[in-house]
């Protein structure tokens, strides 16, 4: 029996892998299109990752990590015909088909946001806490990841108290990016919440949808996934995203919303009918009254939301903390507009107390910021104790992370050196090592 009263919602981060590159590959995605083919510091991205989640645990909050997934994947670019040493095979790939080498290089399982949608114990019918890895089937270089990400998901959440789903079938039907469009709301983590699954489009009505960006959630992939986890009906809370927000860069619900506990933050064009959700989310909460904070695009267009990344923000109940703390990117700082709303936000009559600014340059140049990095999971205090794997942060490990990466990482990548041979020994070598550090076993093919 799990023990609701000891909860408390944990920030799995991903950490930024060793091929770590703009190489542009994310159609719909602003920041990654804007910086496709420039360098990037894979050492410098890490770091600042690192530091994200040490200023987390720093604030009282417990914080784990999640590692990368081994780039360049040569199984991947295997099936696709490729033949040779692996040597050979980076060599012809970057030759004849570079775009290929970027896909099957691409650092982008950092952004854990995108892992798998998490249903907790006490929303599920069983009891239990129920993982369902996303297929990102619309996009070629994340669809390589849920494999591992199943692997490592069931490596750290071992036991009776998990179940883990496979990714949902890979079909346009059935699209599906995980909790980055997946949100709770609860009064104490432990207790039941309500669950809101936010889609692009849906078969039912595919006349509701973008005209120049791709959708990538739909409407029947969540149903599936509340289905299988067994929410109740009076509990799943289903909303569609405005498609002119994702036209004009919204890819990801995280992007233009983000909510914790009994508080949703919003832009006023997030979603295609707010006071209907509203309704939806206070008839759902069954009398606990939701804070909704709705930014009017009158004060921060949705251009500058999705420039400064306002909305992928951590909203942190901190213990023995009044009110709640937003952890937003530093670009927040340098846009006056949002800059002048966040200063109004902390001063003004509501739950937000404190805003707190936070370097993720390199991830942020290449499209996420600090919701992305993350994957939320409610844990009790016995689950945390009795995780075999050793992935909660604390002066041990984070020295030991901060040592790893220094030692592994390259300072400088530019899309080009993808092809080097010596830069999959070293990403190997590095991942090996890292297994170790956090316990995980054999999670990776050039483990097997």
């Amino acid at each position: 029996m799990n023990d609701a009263a000891t909860a408390k919602e944990v920030n799995f981060d991903g950490l930024v892998g060793p091929t770590h590159n703009f190489s542009g590959l994310s159609f719909g995605n602003v920041a990654s299109r804007d910086h496709g083919g420039q360098q990037s510091s894979p050492r410098q991205a890490a770091l600042q990752g690192l530091a994200k989640m040490k200023a987390v645990r720093r604030m009282g909050l417990p914080q784990a990590v999640l590692p990368p997934q081994e780039r360049p994947h040569i199984p991947t670019l295997r099936r696709l015909g490729f033949h040779g040493t692996e040597a050979q095979v980076l060599q012809t790939v970057a030759a004849s088909a570079p775009h290929l080498l970027s896909a099957a290089s691409s650092a982008s399982c950092m952004w854990v946001a995108n892992a798998a949608t998490v249903s907790p114990f006490a929303d599920c019918a069983d009891g239990k806490t129920h993982f369902t890895p996303a297929n990102l089937m619309s996009m070629f270089h994340r669809s390589i990841e849920p494999p591992i990400t199943s692997k490592i998901l069931r490596s750290i959440f071992s036991g009776d108290d998990f179940v883990h789903h496979d990714p949902l079938p890979a079909s346009a039907t059935f699209s599906d990016e995980g909790a980055a469009n997946h949100t709770r709301f609860c009064g104490n983590y432990g207790e039941q919440g309500v669950e809101l699954f936010v889609y692009g489009a849906s078969v039912a009505a595919p006349e509701i949808a973008p005209a120049k960006f791709p959708a990538r959630q739909t409407l029947e992939a969540f149903q599936a996934i509340a289905r299988s986890h067994g929410i109740a009906a009076d509990k799943a809370v289903f909303a569609q995203q405005n498609p002119a927000a994702i036209d004009a860069g919204v890819f990801h619900n995280d992007v233009i919303a983000v909510g914790n506990r009994n508080i949703l933050f919003f832009h006023e064009q997030a979603f295609l009918d707010s006071n209907q959700l509203k309704n939806s989310l206070d008839l759902a909460m069954a009398g606990q009254a939701m804070e909704y904070i709705e930014v009017p695009a009158a004060a921060v267009t949705l251009e500058d939301a999705v420039k400064s990344y306002l909305f992928n923000s951590q909203l942190l109940s901190l213990p023995d903390t009044e009110g709640t703390t937003i952890v937003v990117p530093l670009e927040c700082a340098e846009n006056s507009r949002v800059k002048r709303y966040l200063d109004g936000l902390e001063a003004g009559d509501n739950s937000v107390k404190k805003v707190v600014y936070l370097d993720l340059r390199e991830s942020m140049s290449n499209g996420g910021g600090p919701a992305c990095l993350r994957l939320r999971v409610v844990l009790t205090e016995a689950q945390i104790v009795g995780m075999r794997a050793r992935v909660f942060l604390d002066d041990d490990l984070e020295l030991a992370l901060e040592t790893w990466i220094k030692a592994h990482y390259r300072e400088t990548l530019w899309p080009q050196d993808l092809a080097d041979p010596k830069l999959l020994s070293e990403v190997r070598t590095a991942l090996d090592e890292l297994t170790d550090i956090l316990n995980l076993g054999s999670i990776y093919d050039f483990q097997a």
